[in-house]
């Protein structure tokens, strides 16, 4: 046991001490802290008054009404990525003349500081009233942003503005077609739990994608770690030392310990940004900011509510279950093989169970019962991504959970055997990549 453990503690100081170890755990906390906060910080920086022409083709106060609600939206929102100036121009009966000089005066206002620069034309005429389709002159109309704050803006005073023509309360007709929002709670075992759809969705989603990760990232490692040690002979001196299952076993605890602690890091930090983050948004100010910062409160409360105890041990045991399956098969791989590039030739048989693994969760969100979720949950390729989805969505039979448990640990022990029986012969077979073929004749007589 000794020098299981020794081999453990020299695979997981090797590891840490890396540079490329260190980057990696820095660097990845930064990226995530720059995606959370730097939106909001060029939100804010791309924030500038966008000066914009109503061309008012139209009698009655439908161009008033129009300047109105875009001033009032600067007014309201002094932070809102496109505040309006805006300047009123009577065009009745002379629309393409007026629409015309107006257009001359775009784009003054980035080259020089003059008054009458304009951003933008807005042509209104009685088409607009008939068709919804508004005119639109400007020098940024690529931005995606900008154009869908403008329609938000417009369409309610369009829409207002044909119900009094039709002689139609606007008020009673606006109400009657608000918009409806389905609120989604999830019920366990006849209780409330508090958890939406959108957050039980997260939550599986995040569970399997950790799994993921995790077995793309340090499986691979695995296997990269015995190419490499056989490469370099090392694996001769540590194979006199001690046997190769002892080997293998603390090789695979090793990287996974250190996967483990890089995880924990990472998800520690995702957790400080995420508070950060939503407070950061509150700060900036604005309808916008606040609505984000509310929104991201809101879904992390309905996010944790979905974590219960039970759920948090299936998965850590799943999770574990789930490395040791793969990582002993990347492990065995790796000792097939005597350059990384022989592996990805022969790593297909491993990695596409992961990947098919992690495309199963749709079909387990909609139909979490159903024959597919209950027959994977007990082949060990994918019990480690089926129970853990399954169980965050519905409760299962307790029965069930310990028999798809039960059935991953003697998978990992089969796994195990056999890996070790192949990695007995691979590490000490040089030249040429082993064929299947050669793996199952190094099983029957290792």
């Amino acid at each position: 046991m000794h020098k299981i453990l020794a081999v453990i503690r020299r695979e997981f100081i090797e590891r840490v001490r890396t540079r490329a170890f260190v980057i990696s755990t820095v660097l990845f906390p930064l990226l995530m802290g720059t995606f959370t906060v730097l939106p909001a910080i060029l939100l804010r920086r791309a924030s500038g008054t966008k000066h914009v022409a109503v061309v008012e083709g139209v009698e009655g106060t439908f161009g008033v009404r129009v300047a109105q609600a875009l001033m009032a939206s600067r007014r309201r929102d002094t932070s809102a990525p496109i505040p309006f100036a805006v300047v009123r121009i009577r065009a009745i009966g002379r629309v393409d003349a007026v629409r015309d000089s107006a257009l001359g005066r775009t784009g003054l206002s980035r080259k020089r500081a003059v008054a009458d620069g304009l951003d933008g034309v807005l042509v209104l005429t009685e088409e607009t009233l008939r068709s919804g389709k508004i005119q639109y002159y400007g020098t940024n109309v690529g931005s995606i942003a900008e154009m869908r704050r403008l329609e938000g803006i417009l369409q309610p005073v369009v829409q207002r503005e044909r119900l009094e023509r039709l002689g139609v309360d606007p008020g009673v007709v606006l109400k009657a077609v608000g918009n409806v929002d389905l609120v989604t709670q999830k019920v366990a075992e006849g209780k409330l739990t508090g958890q939406s759809g959108e957050a039980t969705f997260g939550l599986a989603y995040g569970m399997v994608f950790i799994l993921y990760l995790t077995l793309m990232i340090y499986g691979s490692q695995v296997m990269t770690s015995v190419v490499e040690e056989k490469t370099s002979r090392i694996i001769e001196v540590l194979a006199s030392s001690l046997r190769p299952f002892e080997l293998m076993l603390g090789k695979v605890v090793g990287v996974g310990l250190v996967g483990l602690f890089q995880l924990s890091i990472w998800a520690g930090t995702a957790l400080y940004l995420g508070s950060f983050g939503a407070s950061f948004m509150g700060r900036m100010g604005g309808d916008v900011a606040d609505a984000g910062a509310a929104a991201a409160s809101a879904g992390g409360a309905s996010f944790l509510s979905a974590i219960s105890p039970a759920l948090v041990i299936i998965f850590l045991v799943l999770f574990i279950l789930g490395f040791l399956f793969y990582a002993a098969m990347f492990a065995a791989v790796g000792s097939m093989c005597s350059t990384v590039q022989d592996t990805q030739q022969v790593m297909m048989p491993v990695t596409l169970p992961i990947m098919l693994g992690i495309m199963t969760i749709f079909a387990l969100v909609n139909d979490p019962n159903g024959t597919l979720g209950r027959v994977i949950t007990f082949i060990p390729f994918w019990a480690p991504f089926a129970l853990p989805v399954r169980y965050s969505i519905t409760p299962l039979p307790l029965a069930e959970v310990l028999a798809s448990i039960a059935m991953m640990v003697l998978s990992v022990i089969g796994v195990a055997w056999v890996a070790g029986r192949v990695y007995r012969v691979g590490i000490l077979s040089y030249g040429k990549k082993a064929s299947f073929r050669d793996v199952a004749r190094w099983v029957r007589t290792a």
